[in-house]
């Protein structure tokens, strides 16, 4: 066997680099038209923890099939929305010192206890998600 010339090897990365730049662009494309087979919102409802491991004016924010979900318990009870803002689909924060539902992106408000938009640019509210206590475990989704 010969040795490989300086041609032959830059004509061979060549190839490997054309080959790679086509694979990152076939890629994404073969992705959008088969795309994974996520939920929107699971059909079960979804543990988020024990009813002891959130305090009052705690939050938490957990996977709620293809999003996230904010679970805030308040005075008023336990709360869930989905965690993306309506505005541009930024993650919603629990602002405990202020008792609001934050949008960090646009500075966006929202009421914790129904979601509707307090101030900022959001033109909707959050989505709501039923919570379900059962045997001292904290449960969304699923039946109301």
């Amino acid at each position: 066997m010969s040795p490989i010339t300086r041609r032959d090897f830059l004509k061979l990365v060549n190839k490997g680099l054309v080959a790679t730049g086509a694979v990152a662009i076939i890629g994404p494309v073969v992705a959008y038209f088969y795309p994974s087979n996520l939920q929107e919102t699971p059909s079960e409802p979804v543990l988020v923890c024990k009813e002891d491991e959130l305090p009052v004016g705690e939050s938490k924010t957990i996977g709620y099939g293809r999003y996230p979900a904010l679970v805030i318990h308040t005075t008023d009870g336990l709360h869930a929305f989905s965690a993306v803002c309506t505005h541009f689909a930024c993650i919603v924060k629990w602002e405990a010192s202020q008792g609001k539902i934050y949008c960090p992106c646009h500075d966006g408000y929202f009421d914790p206890l129904d979601g509707h938009v307090i101030s900022g640019p959001p033109p909707l509210g959050l989505t709501p998600i039923p919570v379900n206590v059962v045997n001292n475990e904290i449960y969304i989704g699923g039946a109301a």
